[in-house]
């Protein structure tokens, strides 16, 4: 979208669906790539009938739709493949099994695969705390036991870097339709010194989730205005605002649930370091300054800025709620960004979340989310003032900064396959089929781990057509578009070490949130001084080439 149409945005405070509108009355949606446009052909009805299964209030999908979704997809594959082809040859897939998603998608999606290819898969199924481990192991050591992993664009650096990726062929390029990802995944994402690595699978972002019963709610709105609270009781525009929600929301009732109401749910335990992500979501808004693409080091020294006044703000104001009896659930120090999701937001408890944008789809289509009618969705709250690292100096003037949170997942092939044609060829297919155009609009429309990351994947008619309402997908899918498009969003480095970064910063975190440092300034110094070790253990010269080109400076 335009810059001038972003800054109008954030001075008059404009809602979310309000510059949607605005933003197509001038054809600015283009680079997400024809929302709402209509596509036409025989692709057409494999795209309808997939998101026929099971069907939108029907349930959660089950391994028999992921299987019936991936035979319906393998037209691809067999104009590249002979049918028996890879018959004897033997693949082992490295990937996630959270909230019974990722690997369990894929094993369904790749068995009619595998009986039509005649290969077969061996499967390394991994929580998310242990991922990170796992994968610096098989690197440190040299000891990778996997053929194809399911894997973020902040690990290249570890794995490509390394020559431990394949790279991908041309046909592959050709036959999963590269031209169609958002333009943010587009390369430098998913190469390394000018080689493709990387079959994406899905975007990533965070976007902001709120409960729309609880700004309906006039009791709560009665009350906000006689407890002298700033501005109409309206869903959070600011930090501030998600902040007094927040302590403002503690001891009352859920409208729809009856148990104990609850503002902003921040998750307080680590998650092998993908839990970082959420300090970020509260930070970006203060720390990405517009004129600055740098936000988590200094470009030119690597010096951190997790301590800076920025970083330490977003670590106070979860201070402050961990302080506030009733502001969180029972219990949240021990509470993962899975939990906030899946045991708490989507099961009812609290009215404000961030996290990855597929947390929407699951909304309406998982058998455990009651909040499917009550959901609304925007970009990441924003700030009345932004600081600048350059002048050490706070800003007042608005600002947002959309968290690019992991760049999302790809699946990458080893380079172990290379010598073996027959294998090769057979790894590559693989990763082609669960990264195929068709496929990838059902894993967005339903509970998959993963959200929308191709431009045709914005298509409202398809998803009406699926069972979504309007309203729903303009609000969904418009989250994810401005996200993706914002020009100040805060893109997530690429760079060796970086969840080296992340898991030592949890850990400080952590004890920070159980008082064990005297202050939010005292925990990110502690952060800041762990980082510096990593830079100056992996080298900082070349963690600042590499930083700065991450960046694109």
């Amino acid at each position: 979208m335009k810059v001038e149409l972003f800054e109008h945005a954030v001075r008059v405070a404009m809602s979310r669906r309000r510059l949607l509108q605005g933003a197509a009355a001038v054809g600015s949606l283009a680079a997400v790539g024809g929302l709402g446009t209509k596509h036409a052909g025989a692709q057409d009805d494999v795209r309808a009938a997939i998101l026929k299964i099971p069907g939108v209030g029907a349930g959660s999908p089950t391994d028999a739709d992921w299987q019936k979704v991936g035979e319906m997809c393998l037209a691809a594959t067999r104009a590249n493949v002979a049918e028996g082809e890879f018959e004897g040859v033997e693949l082992t897939f490295m990937g996630l099994n959270n909230q019974n998603l990722h690997n369990f998608l894929f094993r369904g999606f790749l068995k009619p695969w595998e009986a039509y290819t005649g290969a077969k898969i061996n499967w390394i199924d991994l929580a998310q705390a242990d991922y990170n481990a796992r994968l610096q192991q098989s690197i440190a050591t040299g000891t990778v036991d996997f053929d194809l992993i399911e894997m973020g664009a902040p690990f290249e650096g570890d794995v490509c870097g390394k020559g431990l990726a394949s790279e991908m062929p041309d046909w592959v390029k050709t036959q999963i339709d590269m031209d169609d990802y958002v333009s943010y995944l587009q390369a430098p994402v998913g190469t390394w010194d000018g080689k493709t690595y990387r079959v994406s699978i899905d975007g990533d972002c965070h976007t902001f989730a709120y409960r729309k019963d609880y700004y309906e709610n006039a009791d709560f709105a009665a009350a906000w205005k006689e407890s002298g609270g700033e501005g109409e009781w309206s869903v959070p525009r600011t930090w501030k605002d998600v902040q007094a929600h927040s302590k403002f929301l503690a001891g009352k009732e859920d409208p729809l649930t009856g148990l104990e109401a609850h503002g902003f749910l921040d998750p307080l335990k680590g998650w092998g370091g993908f839990g970082f992500y959420f300090l970020e979501d509260r930070a970006t808004a203060y720390a990405k300054h517009p004129d600055d693409p740098a936000w988590l080091f200094d470009a030119d020294t690597m010096k951190p800025r997790v301590n800076n006044p920025a970083f330490v703000r977003a670590i106070q104001d979860v201070m402050d709620l961990i302080a506030v009896d009733g502001a969180y659930p029972a219990d949240q120090i021990n509470a993962d960004p899975g939990t906030t999701a899946f045991s708490q937001f989507l099961a009812g408890t609290g009215s404000m979340l961030t996290w990855w944008g597929d947390v929407g789809s699951s909304a309406r289509t998982s058998d455990t989310s009651v909040v499917g009618d009550v959901v609304g969705f925007d970009i990441l709250p924003g700030s009345d003032e932004v600081y600048n690292s350059k002048t050490g100096e706070w800003e007042a003037t608005a600002n947002e900064a959309p968290n690019m949170a992991y760049i999302g997942w790809g699946v990458y092939v080893m380079a172990r396959v290379d010598g073996d044609e027959k294998k090769h060829k057979a790894a590559w297919s693989a990763a082609a089929h669960l990264g195929g155009k068709d496929l990838s609009l059902w894993t967005s429309a339903y509970p998959s781990g993963f959200q929308p990351y191709r431009n045709s994947h914005f298509n409202y008619e398809e998803w009406e057509e699926a069972g979504y309402d309007r309203a729903f997908v303009e609000d969904y899918l418009g989250s994810n578009a401005d996200s993706y498009n914002h020009p100040n969003s805060a893109i997530e480095p690429r760079i060796p070490g970086i969840f080296q970064y992340y898991s030592v910063a949890e850990d400080e975190l952590a004890k920070g949130f159980a008082g064990q440092y005297a202050s939010a300034q005292e925990t990110a110094d502690a952060i800041a001084a762990a980082w510096e070790k990593i830079t100056d253990q992996i080298g900082r010269e070349s963690q600042i080439a590499l930083y700065k080109a991450s960046l694109g400076m």
